[in-house]
């Protein structure tokens, strides 16, 4: 082989400025986080449960000084508060799906295996509470809460076995179209069952024990704050325990099987009953959950356990991370405060939402600056099509708003939604007729159909929050199914990935990059 075969016969572009930059910011960004890693690494062990501790400390006082500062100036918490609900009663729902979270994080972070079905477990929790606990219920046996909740967690474990045993021989879509089926049979047994109370639902739950100093009973149907701490603290009881089998030979097992379940099942590791135990774990951290859940409500019938709700557990498993037990958290914050908190717009919120926009947008700018930012005819073609698009959108966005509310319908705000979503189908069938197209007016056309897009959907999202009062319900699944949608195309390992998942993804880019350029 000769020496000018080995030798590029053209030199590599340098790339745009831009590219230089965001290239420089990205490597400032991987170095300050490799230097936290290795410091935070370095300190001893119990110092790093100082941060931990403190976050403890706020997490456990939010409730207190929201109430303290609604008895003293007539508003809640600034910035973080729901002026327009229950702070505590929006950090109990919190820790609810948190914990449901968590459980699922088991069967779909861990074991891979993909549950739609997981509302059916948080329905026999809160069932089995209700039904052994209540006497407005037909068996009437008013058994103590410390007695229903174990039985709670024995019967979903129960039901997760024998849903597993006939169903986890089946994968992927198989798995989760069966499961998907378990959950609307639970609630279809529900509604067409007496002892269950039908539609109608059992009231009169029982709450836990106990008694404050002057004898009133610390359970309240007014004093959500003691329901929010029970939950926090089984939140931590179960981050230990799950920790502590992720560590363990069973979570070893369940990351061969997430890996690569032929392979591990020819290295001997019986995946049959290691899928069976994922399956039985998670469902007994729903039942858990659910039977919290049904005491603090009082009454539970099955409009609760619909599959809209196993859709939100799962979409804050895969927005927060799926694998991450920390991030599952995060997700339960997103999907069930983020919704509460932006009921009552006011202008600093406004601000502080069309902030987080840009500072969103300046990161996929970055993530894709490979693409975006290739040469300097590019590089102007985006921030044009970009700046243009933001512009533009904010423009139209205020300008759809203020036609709306004048026309006076009964419901503007499903006219509103109505009107967004042509906008949205229209341009996303013109950002792909556009994007096959090679030349850079297309890729300026593109960029600013896509800006265009995503700031019209966020600036029309806090009128639409703002004006649709108790329907939010309806509009937190449409926001979150598009974010499931847009994190499964950009990010798919969620927005706090586990250290192996996100390591896992960058070798697969790094391999399809190899593949292109070969």
């Amino acid at each position: 082989m000769s020496q000018d075969t080995l030798t590029p016969t053209t030199a590599p572009a340098a790339g745009s400025p831009l590219l230089r930059v965001t290239d420089a910011i990205a490597a400032r960004r991987e170095a300050a986080m490799g230097s936290f890693r290795h410091r935070w690494g370095g300190l001893p062990r119990p110092a790093r449960f100082v941060p931990a501790g403190l976050l403890l400390l706020v997490l456990i006082m939010l409730p207190v000084w929201d109430k303290s500062l609604r008895e003293s100036t007539g508003s809640g918490i600034p910035v973080i508060g729901t002026p327009n609900t229950s702070f505590s009663g929006v950090l109990f729902l919190v820790g609810a799906f948190a914990l449901c979270a968590i459980g699922l994080n088991v069967v779909v972070g861990f074991a891979g295996l993909l549950d739609l079905g997981y509302v059916g477990f948080y329905a026999i929790g809160a069932y089995t509470v209700a039904v052994f606990g209540s006497p407005s219920s037909d068996l009437a046996t008013a058994y103590p809460w410390l007695i229903c909740i174990p039985i709670g967690i024995a019967l979903t474990m129960i039901a997760g076995v024998i849903l597993g045993g006939p169903t986890l021989r089946l994968r992927g879509d198989y798995l989760a179209i069966v499961t998907l089926g378990f959950g609307e049979i639970v609630r279809l047994t529900i509604v067409n069952t007496d002892p269950l109370g039908n539609r109608a639902g059992i009231s009169n739950i029982p709450k836990p024990p106990g008694e404050k100093s002057d004898g009133s009973k610390l359970f309240g149907v007014v004093d959500i704050a003691p329901f929010y701490w029970l939950i926090l603290a089984l939140i931590l009881l179960i981050l230990v325990l799950v920790s502590n089998l992720e560590r363990s030979r069973v979570g070893r097992a369940w990351l061969a099987i997430r890996e690569d379940e032929d392979a591990a099942e020819l290295m001997g590791v019986p995946t049959f009953r290691f899928k069976l135990w994922a399956f039985a774990i998670g469902a007994a951290v729903g039942g858990l959950s659910g039977g919290i859940f049904a005491s603090r409500q009082g009454f539970v019938n099955p409009d609760t356990f619909d599959v809209l709700t196993s859709i939100l557990f799962l979409a804050a498993v895969v927005i927060g991370g799926s694998g991450n037990k920390f991030g599952v958290i995060l997700g339960a914050v997103i999907v069930v405060y983020v919704p509460e908190r932006l009921r009552g717009f006011d202008e600093t919120l406004f601000a502080a939402w069309f902030v987080v926009l840009v500072i969103a947008l300046a990161v996929t700018l970055i993530s894709r600056r490979k693409t975006l930012f290739a040469t300097n005819l590019r590089a102007a073609a985006t921030l044009v099509g970009g700046v243009l698009g933001f512009v533009v959108a904010v423009g139209v966005g205020t300008q759809l708003h203020s036609i709306v509310t004048e026309v006076g319908t009964e419901n503007p705000t499903r006219l509103l939604v109505g009107a967004v979503a042509v906008v949205l189908i229209v341009g996303l069938l013109l950002v792909r007729l556009v994007g096959s197209a090679q030349a850079e007016g297309a890729h300026a056309a593109a960029i600013f159909l896509g800006a265009f897009l995503t700031v019209l959907v966020g600036a029309i999202a806090p009128y639409v929050f703002d004006e649709i009062g108790d329907g939010i319900q309806a509009l937190r699944y449409f926001a979150f199914g598009l974010a499931l949608i847009v994190m499964s195309v950009f990010r798919p390992q969620g927005l706090l990935p586990s250290r192996r998942r996100a390591t896992e993804l960058a070798d697969r880019k790094k391999e399809v990059a190899v593949g292109v350029n070969a």
